[in-house]
C-alpha cells in the first residue's frame, strides 16, 4: 500500500530528482514558460507553487530557503521581487499546465507549464541572455 507517498520516482534517484526539480523550477521562473513531459510538469507544479509562496513571505529565512532550492541567485531574486509583487493578492494557483501532444521520438506526453499572468517578454529575454553568455 502506498499510504502518504506522493509524487513519482520518474526512474531517478532521490538526489537526481531533487536536482531535476531545482533545474526545472529555475528554468520556469526565469522563462515563465517551459515545455516538458506531463508527469514532470505535474510533479513540478507543487514544487514551484511552494517556492512562490516562500518568495511572497519576504523574510530573510524564506529568501535563503528559496535560494538553496533554486541554486541560482538571479532566479531567487526574481522570485522574491517580481513574482512576489505579481502574485501578492493571489492565494495560490500560480502555475498552469497545458497538454501539448506527444513527443515525436518516443511518444511521451508533453505539457507546457507556465506561470499564470506571465510576462510575454520573459521567454525571449531569457533566450537572449543565454545566447549572450
Amino acid at each position: 500500500m502506498r499510504h502518504a507517498l506522493k509524487g513519482r520516482k520518474l526512474n531517478r534517484t532521490s538526489s537526481h530528482r531533487k536536482a531535476l526539480f531545482s533545474n526545472l523550477a529555475q528554468a520556469l521562473i526565469t522563462r515563465e514558460q517551459i515545455t516538458t513531459t506531463l508527469p514532470k510538469a505535474k510533479d513540478l507544479r507543487p514544487y514551484v507553487e511552494k517556492l512562490i509562496t516562500l518568495g511572497k513571505q519576504g523574510t530573510l529565512h524564506s529568501r535563503r530557503l528559496a535560494a538553496s532550492r533554486l541554486r541560482d541567485e538571479a532566479s531567487a531574486q526574481k522570485l522574491t521581487t517580481t513574482l512576489a509583487e505579481r502574485y501578492a493578492d493571489r492565494n495560490g494557483g500560480y502555475v498552469r499546465i497545458i497538454k501539448a501532444g506527444f513527443r515525436y521520438g518516443d511518444n511521451a506526453p508533453l505539457a507546457i507549464i507556465e506561470l499564470v499572468d506571465r510576462d510575454e517578454s520573459a521567454k525571449s529575454s531569457a533566450a537572449v541572455e543565454v545566447e549572450a553568455e
